[in-house]
């Protein structure tokens, strides 16, 4: 499926727009603030984050401008009752972040004010995502997180500066704390000061 498209957005519309890649025209239908987003950036180089919705009778392209606001869209469609279209007016009432903040509180109040959430979707929207959305930021910080704290292991275990920095520099981000202190153990073995 399309994850993403890099292209020059030629038209905006009220629920949608128009997105040029290699003389490709591809029709990305995107919330109220990602479409505002896209206004300003017409005929410029972009990317669009990408979800391939596919039914039967129609293949549709939603379009995001962050991979935060795609990572909540997604995680709307798995609340019962929470349809393509409906995650998108959903994500047409506010910013990814003011979105996360209601959910996360609990707010069910602020939730049923968003475009097309009643009283009882904001409530099971509470009840399936509460305290299980991460944001691409967050995700970042713990990963940069878990490098610190496996370069501090490894400085605490009497390893050279020089060669733990040069051993974490080559760890994948999404690398765990015990891994990542057992791989720099196996690698730095012979490098104690």
């Amino acid at each position: 499926m399309i994850g993403y498209l890099r292209g020059k957005i030629i038209e905006v519309m009220s629920d949608s727009a128009l997105i040029d890649v290699h003389g490709v025209g591809y029709e990305i239908h995107s919330s109220a603030p990602t479409l505002e987003d896209f206004q300003t950036l017409l005929g410029k180089d972009i990317i669009v984050w990408i979800h391939t919705h596919v039914r039967e009778d129609a293949l549709t392209l939603f379009g995001f401008h962050s991979k935060d606001e795609k990572g909540l869209f997604l995680s709307l469609l798995k609340v019962n009752g929470v349809g393509p279209k409906m995650a998108l007016s959903i994500l047409s009432g506010g910013r990814p972040a003011q979105i996360h903040e209601l959910i996360e509180a609990g707010n069910a109040k602020g939730l049923s004010a968003l475009p097309k959430v009643g009283k009882k979707t904001a409530e099971q929207i509470i009840l399936t995502l509460k305290g299980k959305l991460v944001s691409v930021e967050e995700e970042k910080k713990t990963k940069s997180e878990s490098l610190t704290q496996i370069t501090s292991a490894l400085l605490n275990l009497g390893y050279k500066s020089q060669h733990v920095d040069q051993f974490v520099s080559t760890l994948p981000m999404d690398i765990s704390l015990e891994d990542g202190v057992r791989k720099g153990l196996q690698t730095l073995s012979g490098s104690l000061s």
